[in-house]
């Protein structure tokens, strides 16, 4: 089969590797049918050292089961699935407090002998635990939408769940890339009255106002601040999802977040110092936040796709073949993009 793979920073090759086959008798064997470009694949692609021994790259899709093992009980071949993005038994003491990127028979893609998600097929490991069924059939509209649930829409809701967004909160999202997006959907569906969103792409912030911003700032550091407190009397807002994962951003969240609140970060970070020193204890600012547990919340967010209330699809805005997918990185790295959808 044909997959995508790193050898270098900006060098990203679709090759011939050997093809998924069962290895264990809890595996399933998926058929690829949608897949997508991570903000967070851009990490390594802007960094990664040259390898004779690349990553397989990808951890977002979704398609059709292919072949199960012995052990696989829940699924059959012709299933349309979709795969968080790290495997998980969703049976471990772990997985059942919510914690499935802590199970203790999980993984993550593209590692350890596992393939990736940006390719034409992929196995899975624990595919009792890790593929959910999605009630539609391969060609529907919706599949773009459903894929979002595999991490971004996941790791949105995580902010604002983690947060704690209620009814009637004033919310303030940093960054407006797919994950801030997708935390606007997220903090308005746990009936949060106003959510100010901070950005400065244009497209982007349109778009999260469609998805329920209220407010949009768009300038950054103290300027940004400032803003955020003349919108709210002063005060900052009592809940802050930081998206984006820099230190500049958490510096930022630091400065609009109000006494007593909550910031929940969820942009995997770029930095190892956290930045909270004696003035932001003296204000009993909470930090919490963390790596989503996308698995969880599966069940929950999808039922508000089926019935059209949310379309967190639209963050895709462009669409490559996967053999074009090295030009999808370069667009989404460059700011071309918001989101990279890739159909194999």
């Amino acid at each position: 089969m044909r997959a995508t793979l790193l050898y270098a920073a900006d060098d990203v090759r679709v090759e011939d590797v050997t093809d998924p086959k069962i290895q264990n008798s809890t595996d399933a064997v998926v058929r690829i049918v949608l897949s997508c470009v991570c903000g967070s694949d851009l990490w390594p692609y802007k960094s990664a050292p040259p390898t004779d021994d690349p990553r397989h790259m990808g951890h977002e899709f979704l398609g059709v089961v292919e072949e199960t093992g012995s052990d696989v009980t829940t699924l059959r071949r012709g299933d349309v699935v979709v795969a968080p993005f790290v495997y998980s038994d969703n049976t471990c003491v772990f997985c059942r407090e919510g914690l499935h990127t802590s199970c203790v028979h999980g993984g993550a893609w593209g590692v350890d002998g596992v393939d990736g998600g940006q390719g034409q097929a992929a196995r899975v490991p624990q595919a009792d635990g890790t593929l959910v069924k999605l009630p539609v059939g391969e060609d529907s509209e919706l599949l773009p939408d459903l894929l979002t649930l595999s991490d971004i829409l996941g790791t949105g809701y995580h902010a604002a769940r983690t947060a704690g967004v209620r009814r009637g909160d004033t919310v303030t999202v940093v960054g407006d890339g797919a994950v801030g997006l997708a935390a606007v959907i997220s903090a308005k569906l746990l009936g949060a009255e106003r959510i100010i969103l901070m950005g400065r792409h244009r497209a982007r912030t349109d778009l999260g106002r469609d998805f329920g911003a209220t407010d949009v700032v768009a300038e950054r550091g103290e300027e940004g601040v400032a803003r955020v407190r003349e919108l709210t009397g002063g005060e900052g807002t009592r809940r802050v999802l930081e998206c984006v994962g820099l230190a500049d951003a958490l510096v930022q969240s630091l400065g609009v977040v109000r006494a007593g609140g909550t910031i929940s970060r969820v942009g995997a970070p770029q930095y190892t110092d956290v930045l909270f020193g004696f003035p932001d204890f003296m204000r009993n600012i909470t930090l919490t936040g963390g790596v989503a547990p996308a698995r969880a919340y599966i069940e929950e967010l999808m039922p508000h796709i089926l019935d059209g209330s949310i379309r967190p699809g639209r963050v895709f805005d462009r669409t490559v073949g996967l053999e074009e997918i090295a030009d999808g990185y370069r667009a989404m790295n460059a700011r071309e993009a918001l989101k990279v959808l890739v159909r194999p």
